[in-house]
């Protein structure tokens, strides 16, 4: 197919694409899609070879948001039946953190709900930060707070975070139909704040509330010109209790072309598979270890995930391995970037990292991973959800959607 052709060889070039181009590749048949995956499969195994980073989710503080975003648990008015606690001391962060690390996650995620942190929160994360750093010498640190006021970008970097999430989620036009206490720029200005600030920045979407396939190429192009190292791409975990819990529109193969879009956009970032991977894409996710290089381990903030030990296993039987600590996340044009801006793209290890521009290296070869050890399955990561989605329907499947009940106030660790 010419389309797919000239995709690939954009990609290895770090072409943008056309919108039409994009908008064609969401448009293929299902008799096309293994063609498409086997092309964006090409680009990714360019920058990334066949490495999959581990990142973990460790949910500081749950629920109890004054936001509205429709496709929260943790929203304004939710009715969802989550677990509801203020801050995690440090300690119980660390030790949360742990489990994700003995499974060999490389990024420790850490995540609190509400608008945007005060300064006694930024004080909070920093201590959490350091506890962990204190165990975990070599782990990365994202923090994921909400909207950043002016100068706590830098004292997170400054307390040792490596990078920054806040997600665009949807396109600019569309926005307002989803949250309407904030609005789309007030995201895109966290993401440049933690970019100034030196945070390597990561930020992504949610496909599967209804947008067109306009939308998706629309918020995938912002990505673009926004530059961040980290890309998730999260798929609507349609929670009861939210404005979207009956909004099932998705299928596996829209997932994976959805997938393949991103990853010819942003060919040489790092393209996070994020929340809703088993509930949409079911059997079909080793398929989409061949479109993106990256995936949570376990569980997601207020739902279960597939257990650790089957991502891990899942991981080897597609002929993919884990990525190790010693290893460069980002391609070496990226990661030097990074460095020059003295920052920490909290992918190359060190002590910077930040989202330089791109410079005009060809694709190099992926330095090996350390193979997936057959024991490294972290003990409280063994959450499994078994899912079965029927999608393209508006009823609510509140039976294939595991809400997570442990964390506080139970007899384990968030998150576990």
């Amino acid at each position: 197919m010419d389309l797919l052709n000239t995709l690939v060889e954009k990609g290895l070039r770090r072409e943008t694409p056309t919108r039409e181009e994009a908008l064609a590749v969401l448009a293929t048949s299902d008799d096309e899609l293994l063609d498409v995956v086997a092309a964006a499969g090409k680009v990714r195994r360019a920058w990334f070879g066949r490495r999959v980073k581990l990142n973990y989710l460790v949910n500081l503080k749950s629920g109890l948001c004054p936001e509205d975003c429709s496709y929260c648990s943790q929203r304004l008015g939710s009715k969802s039946g989550i677990l509801k606690y203020t801050w995690l001391k440090p300690e119980q962060a660390a030790a949360a953190a742990g489990a994700g690390v003995a499974g060999g996650a490389k990024r420790v995620c850490l995540v609190a709900s509400g608008r945007g942190p005060t300064d006694r929160d930024v004080e909070r994360v920093s201590q959490t930060i350091a506890a962990i750093k204190e165990e975990h010498q070599d782990v990365e640190i994202c923090a994921c707070l909400g909207l950043l006021s002016d100068g706590q970008a830098e004292r997170l970097k400054d307390a040792g975070a490596n990078a920054y999430n806040h997600n665009l989620n949807t396109s600019e036009a569309t926005y307002g139909d989803i949250t309407t206490t904030h609005t789309y720029a007030d995201r895109v200005s966290t993401v440049q704040q933690a970019q100034a600030a030196g945070m390597s920045a990561c930020s992504g979407l949610i496909a599967g509330m209804g947008e067109s396939d306009e939308d998706l190429v629309d918020v995938v192009f912002s990505l673009r010109e926004l530059d961040p190292d980290s890309v998730p791409v999260n798929f609507l975990i349609p929670i009861e209790g939210t404005p979207l819990a009956g909004d099932w529109n998705l299928t596996p193969q829209r997932c994976l072309r959805i997938l393949a879009m991103v990853r010819f956009v942003c060919p040489d970032v790092e393209v996070r598979l994020a929340g809703g991977r088993e509930i949409h894409l079911r059997t079909l996710q080793p398929l989409a270890l061949n479109l993106a290089n990256s995936i949570f381990l376990g569980d997601y903030l207020t739902t279960e995930g597939q257990a650790g030990k089957d991502d891990l296993a899942m991981i080897a039987d597609a002929g993919f391995e884990v990525e190790g600590t010693d290893t460069t996340t980002l391609p070496a044009h990226r990661a030097d970037a990074a460095a020059a801006a003295g920052a920490g793209c909290g992918g190359h290890g060190g002590e910077g990292g930040g989202c330089g521009p791109c410079g005009e290296a060809a694709p190099v070869d992926a330095a090996p991973a350390d193979a997936v050890p057959g024991d490294a399955v972290p003990a409280q990561a063994a959450a499994g959800a078994t899912v079965s989605a029927s999608a393209g329907t508006r009823e609510s499947h509140a039976d294939l959607v595991a809400v997570r009940r442990r964390g506080a106030g139970t007899d384990l660790p968030p998150n576990a």
